[in-house]
């Protein structure tokens, strides 16, 4: 079985793709600088592996998918790798510079594959010498439990990295809807990027409560978590720097009008790992 490289692995999103990978039988690195916030990201998977075990959603014992994660700090070590997946925070100067050391690092007949939500691949793959093998590879939240992943074809992607991303997917046991110009926030966060706009500027304008929000969203639209609760979940700062990368590509209007998600972050109210987003998580 083919090995996986994810870089930034042991942020939110990167744990939830090493241990989808992982799930599948790939042999995962997961990446980061910081040793603790890798420990820290393995706990979490591990207690995700658990809860699902105990629902019969594991087709393996946990154990035998922790088996295949291998923890690791040097971005070198990618080169060994037959999948390369980057899931750094949404900054577009910070994947490039990551894009341009794993060129010099990764043999070029292998893909590179970036989780961006926002940024259009082909900027991403102007930081290579070998932008046709860039591809985006677009999780979705909670990555254990949604059977979506969006195939981003850059300017230059080639036909067969391309293809080989969408065959990637269902090897994950996902469906692959491919999308075949490379526009900012794609396709689906396009749609949900016009929701979190629409609800955050509600919620700022003092017209609703975040909570009657997320309980609408889930009892009259069938949503099984509410946009505020989701933002909480992921970090509400992850949101923010979504929502501001929209505004730097020349997309305004997909970003909320007020400076709520700003706020929020320069407050410290990131979230679940602050103890404190659109909710109270310190509350008893």
């Amino acid at each position: 079985m083919e090995s996986v490289f994810v870089v930034g692995g042991a942020g939110y999103m990167g744990r939830g793709i090493v241990q989808a990978c992982a799930q599948a039988g790939y042999t995962v690195l997961i990446n980061d600088p910081d040793e603790g916030l890798i420990q820290k990201s393995m706990a979490e998977i591990e207690w995700s592996l658990k809860k699902l075990e105990s629902k019969n959603l594991l087709k393996e014992s946990t154990q035998t998918v922790l088996d295949r994660i291998r923890p690791e700090k040097q971005l070198t070590a990618a080169g060994s790798a037959d999948w390369i997946i980057e899931t750094v925070t949404e900054k577009e100067e910070l994947k490039r510079s990551i894009f341009k050391q794993l060129d010099s690092i990764v043999p070029p007949e292998k893909p590179l594959a970036t989780n961006t939500s926002t940024i259009p691949i082909s900027r991403l793959a102007e930081a290579t010498m070998h932008p046709e093998r860039v591809v985006g590879i677009h999780f979705f939240n909670p990555i254990a439990l949604m059977g979506l992943i969006e195939i981003i074809k850059g300017e230059k992607t080639t036909t067969a990295i391309f293809d080989r991303a969408a065959d990637f997917a269902i090897s994950l046991g996902k469906r692959p809807v491919r999308v075949y110009k490379d526009i900012p926030g794609f396709v689906f966060n396009r749609i949900w990027a016009a929701t979190i706009r629409e609800a955050v500027d509600l919620v700022a304008d003092g017209i609703v409560t975040a909570e009657d929000v997320d309980f609408g969203m889930c009892a009259g639209f069938g949503w099984k978590c509410g946009p505020f609760a989701m933002a909480d979940e992921a970090g509400v700062d992850t949101y923010a720097n979504a929502a501001n990368s929209l505004k730097i590509l020349g997309e305004e209007g997909l970003a909320p009008r007020s400076s709520l998600l700003d706020d929020m972050v320069k407050q410290g109210r990131l979230g679940k790992k602050a103890g404190r987003g659109f909710y109270d998580y310190n509350r008893k």
